[in-house]
């Protein structure tokens, strides 16, 4: 682990203007799980979870690109504590993927959430009320200091990690890990936010052609694509109904 300067990353950083980025490898990608035999569910989280190791691979391919690999480290969680906005259909596909997990996994996370909702109801409630349509609320959400439903606090690992969202996927840190530690919105710390378009291009395409070839029950299209909110508030009704 090397703790780099702010000039060094902002330097290194600049290497990403010659990545070629290839959005066609989203769309082949979700394409492929589409074409592969399964019931419609199965297909459509297959897809989200293909979609987001794409996602990661892009993300190590700018790392050898830019010469530089994050600081982050099993325990350090102080992204976890960020507003996690979803769309419906990715909750929905985070929720499966939770369902088709075994047993006594799946169990612990469930009793895990429900402990939670009761544990932070109040602060549920007004760190989900933030309008985060209208303007920038991720340093008014964090400094309440509210726990990803799915972050562990004891061993802060996240009990879902394979299929968690976006967000947790491209926030990072090149240099020293206390940075997150001092500051709630570490102005050091790098979103790779302009992966989510390809990303949700792709999901929305797969999500199109299963409505139109499949018809799923579990899906509303288009309204689960474009149905946005907080991880909590999904998972809440998930738990709440289940």
């Amino acid at each position: 682990m090397k703790n780099r300067t702010l000039e060094e990353v902002k330097e290194r950083l600049k290497r990403l203007n010659t990545f070629e980025l290839n959005e066609d490898d989203f769309y082949d990608a979700a394409e492929q799980k589409l074409d592969e035999p399964g019931q419609p569910l199965d297909q459509m989280v297959a897809v989200y979870q293909r979609l987001q190791q794409e996602v990661s691979q892009k993300m190590n391919e700018m790392d050898d690109h830019m010469g530089m690999t994050p600081n982050c480290q099993l325990g350090c969680a102080f992204c976890c504590y960020f507003p996690i906005i979803i769309s419906r259909l990715e909750a929905k596909m985070i929720i499966a993927s939770i369902e088709a997990m075994p047993e006594s996994r799946r169990e612990e996370i469930k009793s895990h959430l429900e402990s939670y909702y009761k544990q932070y109801e109040s602060l549920i409630d007004e760190a989900t009320s933030l309008n985060f349509e209208e303007k920038d609320i991720k340093y008014d959400y964090i400094k309440k200091q509210l726990p990803c439903p799915l972050l562990n606090t004891e061993t802060n690992a996240c009990m879902a990690y394979e299929s968690r969202p976006l967000p947790c996927r491209t926030y990072v840190n090149y240099m020293d890990p206390d940075i997150c530690y001092e500051k709630y919105v570490p102005e050091e710390t790098v979103s790779f936010e302009f992966l989510y378009e390809d990303y949700m291009g792709a999901l929305n395409a797969g999500a199109q052609v299963m409505y139109e070839e499949k018809q799923p029950q579990f899906m509303d299209y288009p309204s689960d694509i474009y149905q946005y909110h907080y991880l909590p508030v999904f998972l809440k009704e998930w738990i709440e109904n289940s």
